[in-house]
C-alpha cells in the first residue's frame, strides 16, 4: 500500500532562510490555510519594503496624475477663450498622458509587491506571535501531514522538502505482476486483498493505471488500483496479498489450487486415466497463469478432459516417484 500521488502533495521552501519552526507533525489532521511551517527570511524584509514604496510612489503618481488632468482640462478653457495657445494646449495634454502612463506603471507595481507579500504569508489566519519577517507555508487543502523533512533552526533553500500532506481517504496498491498474467491487467479491473494484522477480512481495490510496459530487471508489469480507505484502519507501506480478477465474462481453464505440485524443478499436474483395471498416474508439466487460494488458472500442458488428482496429490506425486526409483533400481 501506498500513499495516492495524485492526492499526496510534497511542500517545498518558497524562499531562502532559516526554519524557526515546523507547527504539524505527521498524523496531524489540518485545514486549508493552516500554517505548517514558519521560515525567516530576509526576502520578508524585501518584501515589505517594497511594498510600502509602492504604495508612496502609487500616491504620488495619482496625485501627478490629477493635478495633469486638470491643467490639460484648463488649458481647454483657456483655448476656447483664445487666452492661450494651441501648443501650450498640447504641452498640457501630452504632460497628461504621460503622468496617467506613469500612474499605470506605479499600480502595476503595487499589485506586484502586493502579491509577492501574499505569496510569501499566504491566505489563511496567522499563528499569534509569528515574526513578522517569517514566510508561512501553508496547507493547500484539508488533509494530513504524511511526511516531515526538516527540523527548527534547519537552513533551507528554494525548492527544499518540508512536509508533505496528503487526503485522507485513498491509498494506492501496487502491483508487480509476472507475464504470464499480463491478460488480467486491464484499467478498470477489480482486486481484493487481505492483510495478516486483519485476519480474513477482504478490502476491494480498482484498477486506475496499467505501466505501459515492463520492468527490463523483474520482467514484471506495474498495476496501480485505488483502494477506498473512509475508516482509516489502512496504513501506507503495508504489504498485503492481493489477488486480480480477470475481464468479467472471460473463460479460463482452471484446476483446484491443492492439483498443482512441484516435481523435480518443474510445475505439474497428477494427470489420471483409465488403464485397464487400474489407473495410470503422470506427472504432467503445465504452464500456470492466475492463482488464488483456491484455483489456479492452467495456460498450457492440459485441456478441459484432463483429469486430475487434488485430494492426495501429494502421495499421488510420491507414488510415481517410488515407481521410477523401482523402475531405475530393477535388473
Amino acid at each position: 500500500l501506498l500513499l495516492d500521488p495524485l492526492t499526496t502533495q510534497p511542500l517545498g521552501s518558497i524562499v531562502e532562510g532559516r526554519v524557526l519552526s515546523v507547527l504539524a507533525l505527521p498524523g496531524d489532521r489540518v485545514v486549508k490555510g493552516q500554517v505548517l511551517v514558519a521560515i525567516h527570511t530576509h526576502e520578508m524584509l524585501d518584501a515589505r519594503k517594497e511594498l510600502s514604496v509602492a504604495k508612496a510612489t502609487t500616491v504620488s503618481a495619482d496625485s501627478a496624475a490629477s493635478v495633469a488632468a486638470a491643467t490639460a482640462a484648463r488649458a481647454d478653457r483657456l483655448y476656447a477663450a483664445k487666452a492661450t495657445s494651441l501648443a501650450d494646449v498640447e504641452r498640457a495634454h501630452a504632460a497628461s498622458v504621460a503622468a496617467s502612463a506613469t500612474r499605470s506603471d506605479a499600480h502595476a507595481e503595487l499589485k506586484r509587491a502586493s502579491g509577492f507579500l501574499d505569496h510569501l504569508v499566504g491566505e489563511g489566519p496567522t499563528p499569534r506571535g509569528t515574526d513578522e519577517h517569517a514566510a508561512l507555508i501553508r496547507a493547500p487543502f484539508d488533509g494530513v501531514i504524511t511526511g516531515r523533512n526538516v527540523q527548527a533552526g534547519q537552513v533551507v533553500l528554494v525548492g527544499t522538502p518540508l512536509v508533505t500532506i496528503g487526503r485522507p481517504g485513498t491509498l494506492a496498491l501496487s502491483l508487480h505482476l509476472p507475464e504470464a498474467a499480463l491478460s488480467a491487467a486491464r484499467v478498470g479491473g477489480s482486486i481484493q486483498f487481505t492483510l495478516p494484522a486483519l485476519g480474513d477480512r477482504r478490502f476491494d481495490a480498482t484498477v486506475v493505471r496499467v505501466a505501459p510496459s515492463l520492468d527490463s530487471l523483474t520482467r514484471t508489469l506495474e498495476v496501480v488500483a485505488m483502494v477506498p480507505d473512509r475508516e482509516g484502519i489502512l496504513k501506507p507501506e503495508l504489504y498485503v496479498s492481493a489477488e486480480l480478477f480477470g475481464p468479467v465474462g472471460t473463460r479460463a481453464l482452471t484446476v483446484p489450487a491443492g492439483a498443482v505440485q512441484s516435481f523435480r524443478g518443474d510445475t505439474v499436474i497428477i494427470a489420471v486415466r483409465q488403464a485397464g483395471l487400474g489407473l495410470h498416474l503422470e506427472a504432467r508439466r503445465v504452464r500456470v497463469g492466475r492463482r488464488n487460494g483456491d484455483r489456479a488458472e492452467i495456460l498450457a500442458g492440459a485441456d478441459s478432459t484432463t483429469k486430475v488428482i487434488v485430494l492426495g496429490a501429494a502421495v499421488a506425486k510420491a507414488e510415481i516417484i517410488r515407481r521410477r526409483a523401482t523402475a531405475v533400481g530393477a535388473p
